[in-house]
């Protein structure tokens, strides 16, 4: 008789866990019927992108070469600095890694300016 016990004890979690698994399903089902109906997740908007972008290049530039990481020359384009750029810092796990379909130079630069933002203090002119 302590079989039908077990079983009974092992049919209840069983029954608890594809009670989760339809909870996880109906979350994802409900996310990408979000999703649709909103079209694409977008980035957040900044109100000095560009300049911030600048100012990140030249700091994430400053700092590769301070870690002795590597030495830009002048013919270096500007997307190459911000990808060598991006990519140390998550090799550094300073930000957070993209997934690779959505590294693109749009979402560096947008990466780039908001890890800046973040280091700017409160009531900077770029912040606002």
């Amino acid at each position: 008789m302590a079989d039908i016990g077990s079983f009974a004890r092992w049919q209840s979690q069983r029954a608890g866990s594809r009670r989760a698994q339809c909870r996880s399903w109906v979350f994802s089902r409900r996310a990408r019927s979000l999703a649709a109906r909103v079209g694409e997740w977008h980035m957040k908007k900044l109100k000095h992108e560009a300049e911030l972008f600048k100012a990140a290049l030249l700091a994430g530039v400053r700092y590769a070469e301070g870690r002795n990481a590597v030495e830009f020359e002048a013919t270096d384009s500007a997307s190459d600095k911000a990808l060598y750029v991006y990519r140390l810092l998550v090799h550094d796990k300073i930000i957070a890694p993209m997934p690779e379909d959505q590294v693109s130079e749009k979402t560096i630069r947008h990466r780039l300016a908001t890890w800046y933002a973040h280091q700017l203090p409160d009531g900077h002119p770029l912040l606002g």
